[in-house]
């Protein structure tokens, strides 16, 4: 078959069609371990901290997924290809648009369009080698975009917490992105516009130049990347880039979305005339033996919906994200630390406080993170529907919503 493949046939399709192969498998799957490990690390970490994880998680994810597509076309690509060239080799005649029913007009159309199968073969393997050079250089951008700003975003949270400092991480972003991309963004913008107007060897042209030459020495330059700068240009510098900006915004977009819906079932699907459960309606995340540690958020839980036991096993984990605001507020000695998380998450049952209730330290099993335990005695109560309402505290800075006040409790329903 390799002698039959046209003269100018890329040299690079074995070792492609090998690396898409191979890869393609791997690509579908991290995703899903992505997705995992991050729900895992959210809950473990308090709002700064879960800030710079979820950027993390959201380049990452969005160059796997740029990755997995990449591969998965490009097999479809190759594939057609190949059975280009297998089909010409089965019939060299090509076309025979004699033998094809059409009217005058479109006979007419068609015969003025001459196209070989020999030119139609070269397209389609410049198109898989086009499109396995565009996807690969996305992920990497991606990947390095990661790297760079997540990194600056964790070295300047580290900074501010050795310093004493208290930043807002709504902030923190737009000042790493300032700090390590405003200086080449405006030495670029004052090359174009001024530089044909700057005198050699004055000052602004030693700054633009000593800018440039240090964002080139660490990978920033047009050629740094070399298969973005031969295809920009030498498809149009325009063209090329509106495709990787517009692939790179619609792989992080779709990423986060999906990240929603994820959180929320419901955000897909028609679902609205279901009645809205306004926070009364029963979570799979509150009974051990329906919750999915990797995927449902940190809550308080019981053993089961149906309890036929004698005490009910409340496990409360301990939520960063919500505890150490509030602890830090409430608590000032470590001693308190335990009766101050014990007030923090007062329980009532059938909405009658248990004034007798002692949480234990313990741990999630299924995770391994800090919880509270507390035996709860329902021997004395009566069969059928009861409920457990555990008090949280709220997020820090939190907005209050009118629409959708926080009650300020987990409800968990369960039957005798």
């Amino acid at each position: 078959m390799v002698n039959n493949l046209p003269s100018r046939t890329t040299p690079t399709w074995e070792v492609e069609l090998l690396i898409s192969g191979v890869a393609v498998f791997a690509m579908l799957q991290l995703p899903g371990w992505l997705d995992d490990r991050a729900f895992a690390l959210e809950a473990a970490m308090a709002d700064d901290w879960r800030m710079v994880l979820m950027m993390a998680y959201f380049y990452a994810k969005s160059a796997a997924v740029v990755l997995a597509i990449t591969f998965g076309l490009h097999l479809l690509l190759r594939a057609q290809w190949i059975a280009l060239v297998g089909i010409h080799s089965v019939y060299p005649q090509g076309v025979q648009l004699s033998k094809l029913r059409m009217g005058p007009i479109q006979r007419a159309i068609e015969e003025a369009r001459p196209d070989r199968t020999t030119d139609a073969i070269e397209r389609a393997d410049n198109r898989a080698s086009v499109l396995f050079a565009i996807g690969v250089t996305i992920a990497s951008i991606i990947a390095v975009v990661c790297i760079v700003f997540c990194g600056g975003l964790l070295l300047a949270k580290l900074l501010a917490l050795a310093l004493g400092l208290q930043v807002d991480m709504a902030v923190l972003p737009v000042i790493v992105f300032a700090v390590v991309i405003g200086p080449f963004a405006l030495a670029s913008m004052a090359d174009q516009w001024l530089g044909p107007r700057l005198r050699p060897g004055g000052r602004a042209y030693r700054v633009i130049a000593a800018t440039a030459r240090f964002y080139t020495r660490i990978g920033m330059g047009r050629r740094n990347n070399q298969i973005l700068a031969i295809l920009a240009s030498n498809s149009g510098e325009r063209r090329i880039m509106a495709a990787v900006v517009a692939s790179m915004v619609v792989a992080i977009l779709g990423v986060v979305l999906a990240y929603g819906a994820m959180r929320n079932a419901t955000a897909i699907g028609s679902y609205g005339l279901f009645p809205d459960d306004a926070g009364n309606g029963l979570d799979p995340a509150h009974y051990d033996d329906q919750r999915n540690p990797a995927r449902h958020a940190a809550l308080p839980y019981v053993q089961s919906m149906v309890i036929d036991a004698p005490y009910v096993q409340l496990v409360v984990p301990y939520r960063p994200g919500r505890d150490d605001h509030a602890m830090r507020a409430a608590c000032a000695e470590v001693a308190e630390r335990l009766a101050c998380l014990q007030a923090l998450h007062g329980v009532k049952l059938d909405g009658k406080p248990l004034d007798d209730l002692a949480y234990e330290i313990a741990r999630d099993p299924r995770t391994n993170r800090p919880a509270l335990l507390a035996m709860i005695d329902i021997r004395q109560l009566a069969p059928g529907r009861h409920e457990l309402q555990v008090a949280r505290p709220a997020r820090a800075n939190a907005v209050p919503d009118e629409d959708d006040p926080d009650p300020g409790f987990d409800r968990i329903p369960f039957w005798k």
